[in-house]
């Protein structure tokens, strides 16, 4: 038997794209369908299927695009299959095929239910006001359409009950896979000169905020938690959000250092240099926080949303429950009291080597290896 993967859009980085990495490998036969695919040299030539969408300029408008991937996935253009696993952020769930298999069971793997759609208060694309008119129809059809699947999996028992009351379906919740190995078992060979010198300027203890700098990442709390301790700060990565975070550090000169788009080497040392990483945004899951724990660090992170899952209060790392500076300082204050040995051996149980045998289990007979 085999099936087809189905996946929003591929990007070059992204915890979504290593989900279907996985898929990928698990399910070697199986095409992969998308909107378009922006990292082409990602898969084997020939392997990766892409929506006429691809040939358009909505490629790069995905706000654009929604109104037509509506359309555009009811209409997948391969014929033979035995099942088709979506991974799915927006409409992806929404995925049929044509001809004798339209009617193969539907196993969804889901990273949220589209948030801009169903929560867009945690989502200012949801905010304008074409976005708020077209949700209501876009909800019911999305409600529709999720009914149509087999069985559907979460991220995390946060999204699982966002999928409850959006959908009004059940879900078995199945962590996504963290490269635990690649980040526990670094040395630091392979750094390039120039990043040992990055690392040779930056203070002997400080709190790490890494990640896109978009807002809704809210790296400004990892900069609020080192000013609360008295300790400095690193923030690591790029993005819209660079001149906001630069500014705020000018405030505070000498406090914040920047390193931009850090190498995976690179993040490794800083994670586990650090007195605590701060991972401080309200997300489906968060694969960073297990990346940090992974190399012996622990972890601040907000009580709401996925990372609060992976980050054990009081044992690996500590919640904040506020963005009070008392707050942020006795969240850092906890987690500089646990161990790295216990922050390992939780990052370990999300490894990427345990998930393909849970994804077999959750689709079960319907799908073999074939």
């Amino acid at each position: 038997m085999t099936g087809v993967i189905a996946h929003e859009w591929i990007e070059r980085l992204g915890g979504a794209e290593k989900v279907v990495d996985s898929f990928a490998a698990t399910y070697p036969d199986a095409p992969i369908v998308c909107a378009w695919n922006d990292a082409p040299d990602r898969y084997a030539p020939g392997r990766v299927h892409e929506s006429v969408l691809a040939r358009t300029s909505l490629r790069r408008h995905k706000a654009l695009a929604i109104p037509f991937m509506l359309e555009t996935w009811r209409h997948v253009p391969i014929r033979q299959a035995d099942w088709v696993l979506c991974s799915s952020h927006l409409f992806a769930h929404h995925a049929r095929l044509s001809g004798p298999a339209r009617d193969v069971p539907k196993f969804v793997y889901a990273h949220t239910p589209a948030r801009y759609i169903w929560e867009p208060e945690l989502d200012g694309r949801g905010n304008g006001a074409l976005a708020r008119a077209a949700a209501g129809p876009l909800r019911t059809i999305d409600r529709s359409r999720a009914q149509e699947a087999l069985k559907i999996a979460a991220v995390s028992r946060f999204i699982a009950q966002r999928i409850e009351r959006c959908w009004d379906r059940e879900s078995t919740v199945i962590h996504p896979p963290v490269d635990v190995a690649g980040f526990d078992r670094g040395d630091g060979s392979e750094l390039t000169d120039a990043e040992l010198a990055t690392l040779a300027d930056l203070p002997a203890d400080f709190v790490l905020g890494a990640s896109r700098f978009v807002p809704y990442k809210r790296l400004d709390l990892a900069i609020s938690t080192g000013l609360a301790a008295g300790l400095p700060i690193v923030l690591a990565g790029d993005g819209p959000d660079a001149p906001r975070l630069r500014a705020i550090a000018a405030e505070h000169p000498g406090a914040v250092s920047f390193v931009s788009r850090p190498s995976n080497a690179l993040l490794r040392e800083l994670y586990g240099r650090a007195v605590a990483y701060v991972f401080a945004s309200v997300e489906d899951f968060g694969i960073m926080p297990v990346e940090a724990m992974s190399t012996g660090t622990p972890v601040i992170t907000n009580s709401i949303g996925g990372a609060s899952e992976t980050v054990l209060d009081a044992v690996t790392g500590a919640h904040f429950r506020s963005e009070d500076a008392s707050e942020l300082r006795r969240a850092l204050e906890l987690a500089v009291t646990v161990s790295p040995e216990a922050c390992r051996a939780r990052a370990w149980e999300f490894d990427g080597a345990l998930f393909p045998g849970r994804i077999r289990d959750w689709m079960g007979q319907a799908v073999s290896d074939g």
